[in-house]
């Protein structure tokens, strides 16, 4: 009788019918029986591998950064003024849009994780990483949405790297926010590279 390879991959497992099943994938009497187990987690089941309590204290921290970031590029939009305030003012709006929309799909990962938005005004730009820079004219608002955004930036990709593929979910709705910072940052870049006037 022949000794197996020792670098050879164990079998893998048969199902009922018969079919081999790859190795990592449960069979079907262990999914169910998974589920049943504390069923009050919700979408958080044992093959969740992240450290779940520091993944919720990430979201918030850049649930708090958005939130400066809508409140910032609000005050711009209201005080631009100027004469390339009409397209620079839109571009203010449209970001403060687009960074709610992103607050509000970290505050729905949150709760998933059975966590709590952390919403209180009193400590948001405490726990913000980028700023709350008024501006002192239409370019240097620009100049700020820059910055904040090359902040976010690097604060998103490295949460991606911390959570790498322990939480696909949370990382792919990390990737596509920050796709969209990535974009906002090169609008800036564009508008400062071709300034007109102070």
């Amino acid at each position: 009788m022949s000794k197996p390879a020792k670098n050879a991959r164990p079998a893998p497992a048969s199902t009922a019918a018969g079919t081999k099943r790859p190795a990592g994938i449960s069979d079907t009497a262990t999914l169910r029986a998974r589920a049943r187990k504390d069923i009050e987690d919700g979408a958080i089941t044992d093959t969740y591998s992240a450290d779940r309590k520091a993944v919720i204290k990430l979201l918030n921290d850049a649930l708090a950064t958005e939130y400066v970031c809508v409140l910032r590029y609000y005050r711009h939009y209201f005080m631009a003024k100027g004469m390339l305030a009409d397209a620079v003012k839109a571009e203010f709006l449209e970001h403060a849009q687009q960074e709610q929309a992103h607050a509000g799909k970290l505050a729905e990962r949150i709760v998933q994780l059975g966590g709590e938005p952390d919403l209180n005004p009193d400590t948001l730009t405490a726990r913000s990483h980028a700023e709350y820079k008024e501006g002192t004219d239409l370019r240097d608002m620009v100049r700020e949405n820059l910055i904040a955004e090359r902040i976010a930036i690097d604060s998103y990709r490295e949460m991606i790297n911390f959570v790498g593929d322990k939480d696909t979910t949370t990382k792919r709705i990390l990737e596509e926010i920050l796709a969209q910072e990535e974009e906002h940052a090169d609008e800036f870049a564009d508008l400062l590279d071709g300034w007109i006037g102070k």
